[in-house]
């Protein structure tokens, strides 16, 4: 329980925090109760991928499956990792989709079982993190993730193997969260899940391997950032250590998205959306995340939206509609002037404006998705867990309205 004392008050008030976590804390709530707990190491910094063995021993790993895109495997970079875990990586799984699914992660846990892995690593973006962290999970058991992910079986930690999590890209954070968003294709379910045992022990955020990240992808998964970072905000669930990293992060990514988005080889941009990349992590690894990523799921299933996009599409909106209706504490509107804009409705309008500079999709029309019934199935596809962290209750027609207004 947090109790602000005259103390402390005064203390807090010569500080140079955020105006919007100062006013969280000199609110002096006597009923504020909240926790931190991450439990993995971050490695940060240009080459830190070379010292791969080390951290590999770190974890006492021996006999390992190197998890990644079938790029890496074709472009060398899967068997510069094998040599630079001096052996320790025996096997590489590569068929990893970009949304994966759950018989994706099977076909990883089987390589897993079959040489008996005591630790993986995964390199890439969300995908292979999200494959990985969940085949790690159950890697000692015997069951397939569909018990797991649809069927609502709990995670053994007994069943789990050690990952390392090595990023190239700067948006998911997937390196710093035990979550792992999959595809269940037989029962048409996308959901994330999570488990203490699906933590990374250790990430490691190499600014150098973003470098080669495709404009469109760097300003998609830019934007996931930037919806990790304010999501995490405003959920219901927010507290002032995550609510700190959220104003950091956001920060960072309307100076730098853009400078990365236009010069790819700019190493300074790229640490930096590194740098905020994995700060937005450490934000939402205990708030979550809440609408804009709830309305993400069904625009990635149906209408292949990648994800950033697809989270950014409906941020704006967002924006706007709880500053309207869920700011009588100042919060919202206090993130916009600590972001450097006016008030909420000007971040919100700049957030547009980003979004259409680096030609991101910004109506319904340009995704295809022009009839009732497709704004229909998309509303109601959108209600799910996450809907219910956003500061004020949405129901399915306030987002039906919310999708026509974007057409």
């Amino acid at each position: 329980m947090t109790m602000i004392t005259a103390q402390n008050r005064n203390i807090l008030t010569q500080t140079h925090l955020p105006g919007s976590v100062m006013n969280y804390l000199l609110k002096g709530d006597k009923h504020m109760e909240w926790k931190f707990n991450l439990p993995v190491k971050l490695v940060f910094g240009n080459g830190k991928r070379k010292d791969i063995e080390k951290y590999i021993g770190e974890i006492g790993g021996k006999n390992g499956v190197l998890v990644c895109g079938k790029s890496f495997e074709k472009n060398g970079v899967a068997d510069e990792f094998v040599k630079m875990s001096g052996g320790k990586i025996k096997a590489v799984f590569s068929d990893v989709r970009p949304n994966p699914t759950t018989d994706n992660v099977d076909d990883c846990v089987k390589i897993m079982r079959e040489i008996k892995a005591d630790f993986a690593v995964a390199l890439g973006g969300g995908s292979p993190m999200d494959c990985c962290k969940a085949a790690s999970a159950i890697a000692k058991g015997n069951d397939k993730i569909r018990s797991y992910h649809s069927e609502g079986k709990k995670i053994n930690k007994d069943e789990a193997i050690p990952m390392i999590a090595v990023t190239t890209t700067s948006g998911t954070a997937s390196e710093v969260t035990n979550i792992s968003v999959l595809t269940d294709v037989e029962k048409n379910l996308k959901n994330p899940m999570n488990d203490p045992a699906m933590y990374p022990k250790i990430a490691i955020i190499d600014p150098q391997l973003t470098l080669t990240v495709p404009p469109q992808v760097t300003a998609s998964t830019g934007l996931d950032v930037l919806s990790h970072a304010i999501e995490s905000y405003w959920a219901t669930i927010h507290q002032p250590v995550c609510s700190a990293c959220s104003i950091y992060s956001a920060r960072l990514v309307f100076e730098w998205l853009e400078k990365a988005y236009q010069n790819p080889n700019d190493l300074t941009a790229r640490e930096k959306m590194a740098e905020a990349s994995i700060v937005a992590g450490v934000a939402f690894s205990h708030p979550r995340t809440t609408g804009s990523h709830a309305c993400s799921f069904p625009l990635t299933n149906i209408y292949g939206v990648p994800h950033g996009e697809a989270c950014a599409f409906t941020l704006d909106y967002f924006l706007k509609f709880n500053a309207a209706h869920a700011d009588d504490d100042g919060r919202i509107t206090a993130l916009a002037k600590d972001c450097g804009f006016e008030n909420a409705y000007e971040m919100a309008d700049e957030i547009t404006a980003m979004k259409k500079r680096m030609k991101m999709r910004c109506t319904l029309s340009e995704i295809g998705c022009t009839t009732d019934e497709q704004i229909d199935e998309l509303a109601k596809k959108s209600m799910s867990m996450l809907m219910t962290r956003n500061p004020i209750t949405l129901t399915e027609k306030d987002i039906k309205e919310m999708y026509i207004a974007l057409k």
